[in-house]
Parts: C-alpha cells; sequence; structure tokens
C-alpha cells in the first residue's frame, strides 16, 4: 500500500500498520504538518478492519528528536474557508498560546484515544516532543542505548504531555523533569518507562513478533482491552492531567528564562542557544542505579 503523506510513510501489512517518521535530516523534529499526517494515519488505521495494531518508529539515526523549532510554517490542518481577509490567532497571548497548544495535543491524543493498540519502536534519540508522542502509546520497546529525556524542561516550559507520572511514578518524573536530565533506554525499562530495552539488533524483530501476536487476536476484543486499562487511567486523572498539562506548558512559557529563550536564539542561533543551555548540565544524563558522580565538565564517571 503506498502512502500519501509527505512528513511520514505509511503501510499496511499482516495485520498491523507501520507509520513510520520520516524527517530524518531533522531527526525526525516534530512539525505541525507532521503531526496532522501522523493524526490522519493513526484514524485511518483505527478505521481499517485489516489492522489489529499500528507501529509508531522513526527513520534515520532517532525515534524523534522533539519539536522542529525551526521549520516552516505548518500547511495542513486548516479550515477550508480560511481566509487571508481574516486575521487569526499567533501566539502572543496566553489564550491564543493555550489555544496552539491545545490543537497540537489533539492531534498527538489520537493514539491515546483510538482503539486499536499503538507500539512505539524508538531508537536512538526520543526527546522533548518525541517523549510526547512514545508516551501515548500502549507500549514502548527500545533498544538499549536509547535515550530519554525533557531537555526543554531547563527554559522553554514545562510538558505538554505528561504520562510520565503513570509510567514512573512521582519522584522520578519529578528527577527527570526538574533537571531536564535524560535516561538510557536500559534504565528506562528499570524504572517503567517503556516495557522492554533490546540490543539494537534486535529492536525490529522484538516489536514485529508482539506484533505478530497481536494480528492474532480479534480487532474488536484488542479494543475492549486496550480501552477498559485507558478508563481505568482516566479515572486516575490521565486524560484531565494533559489537558491540564497543556495550560501549565502555557505558564512555563512565562517564566523568565523562556521569555529570554527567542532572543537568545537571535544572538546565537537555534544550535547555539541550546548548546548554551545544555553545555551546563555536561552530558545531560540521570544515573538509575548507584552514585551519580560527576568530573568537573558535569559528566557521569564510574564510581
Amino acid at each position: 500500500m503506498a502512502d500519501e503523506f509527505d512528513n511520514i510513510r505509511y503501510e499496511v501489512e499482516n495485520g498491523r500498520a507501520r507509520i513510520t517518521l520520516n524527517r530524518p535530516e531533522k531527526l525526525n523534529a516534530l512539525s505541525g504538518d507532521l503531526l496532522f499526517e501522523l493524526n490522519e494515519a493513526l484514524w485511518e488505521a483505527d478505521d481499517n478492519k485489516a489492522v489489529h495494531c499500528v507501529i509508531i518508529r522513526g527513520e534515520g539515526r532517532a525515534f524523534s528528536a522533539g519539536y522542529d523549532l525551526s521549520g516552516p510554517p505548518r500547511k495542513y490542518g486548516y479550515s477550508r474557508v480560511r481566509s487571508p481577509d481574516n486575521e487569526y490567532r499567533g501566539g502572543r497571548s496566553v489564550d491564543d498560546d493555550a489555544w496552539q497548544m491545545e490543537r497540537s495535543q489533539q492531534l498527538r491524543m489520537a493514539i491515546f484515544d483510538m482503539h486499536k493498540p499503538v507500539i512505539a519502536q524508538v531508537h536512538g534519540y526520543c526527546l522533548a516532543g518525541g517523549t510526547d508522542v512514545a508516551l501515548l502509546c500502549d507500549m514502548i520497546i527500545c533498544t538499549d542505548d536509547a535515550k530519554f529525556g525533557f531537555p526543554p524542561a531547563r527554559d522553554l516550559g514545562a510538558l505538554p504531555n505528561n504520562m510520565w507520572l503513570y509510567n514512573v511514578g512521582p519522584q522520578w518524573a519529578k528527577r527527570l523533569m526538574l533537571t531536564g536530565d535524560s535516561i538510557t533506554g536500559a534504565e528506562a525499562q528499570q524504572i517503567g518507562l517503556v516495557l522492554k530495552a533490546v540490543p539494537k539488533e534486535h529492536l525490529e524483530s522484538e516489536v514485529e513478533q508482539l506484533a505478530d501476536r497481536l494480528a492474532l487476536i480479534d480487532p474488536d476484543l484488542l479494543s475492549a482491552n486496550k480501552r477498559i486499562i485507558n478508563q481505568g487511567l482516566e479515572l486516575m486523572g490521565a486524560r484531565t492531567l494533559q489537558r491540564m498539562a497543556v495550560e501549565n506548558d502555557v505558564r512555563g512559557h512565562n517564566a523568565a528564562a523562556a521569555l529570554g529563550f527567542g532572543k537568545r536564539v537571535a544572538e546565537l542561533g537555534l544550535k547555539g542557544a541550546l548548546q548554551q543551555r545544555d553545555g551546563k548540565f555536561g552530558d545531560g544524563m540521570a544515573r538509575v542505579n548507584g552514585p551519580e558522580l560527576r568530573d568537573d565538565n558535569g559528566n557521569l564517571i564510574d564510581p
């Protein structure tokens, strides 16, 4: 099956839909157009009776390194009656910011809301917006050396999606969110952020064999069992928290550090601004097991 997308690849085979984030030159950074296409593909898969489950993966060196902070303006997802004669929302007011964030979140929430199970196949970087996609999936399988984290929590705002709490509990959620530090895939398995971490040469086969098993189950039963667990999460406030996370991120955007980000980008360029922020944190990694001993540059060293 050929796809008709610009930013993702979509294929259906043997009871599964594979959605590949396909901006490898940008480490699959999430643009507005990519999220719109992802949403469309997810609902197409959910509607197709031949599909039992969905796999989301990334082309190239990473699953996704985050949101695209410097990409072209979005082309897709506007009203068909949108007119240049009208003035539309930007991001200057608090309400405009919240509206734009909510709109983006609605596209991602299809992963949680759709009836069929979704597996995230993660390698390389899964940072910032990449985690917003992966953690909405029903199961995450990653490589041992994948890298999970939300560095923008250091200076850009709060998390616009927050499923971390439901996977790792409050202490690890705080440890990683309050510093923007990252952990490896192997460590992510230990604290429950992912289902399983495997050597990179086994990642695809591990995901595909799980999809093989899901393909043996009636899709309606898969739906029933996914949805009762997600309804349990909703009773624990998970879906409400996602809406609150968007508005909390708007609050974060008004912190002094976030308000100065645009100025730093103008002065240093995006890469330079990010290096200035993250360089102070050395390798930017947390350690799940044992003491966090660091050298003078902030890099972890062995005890």
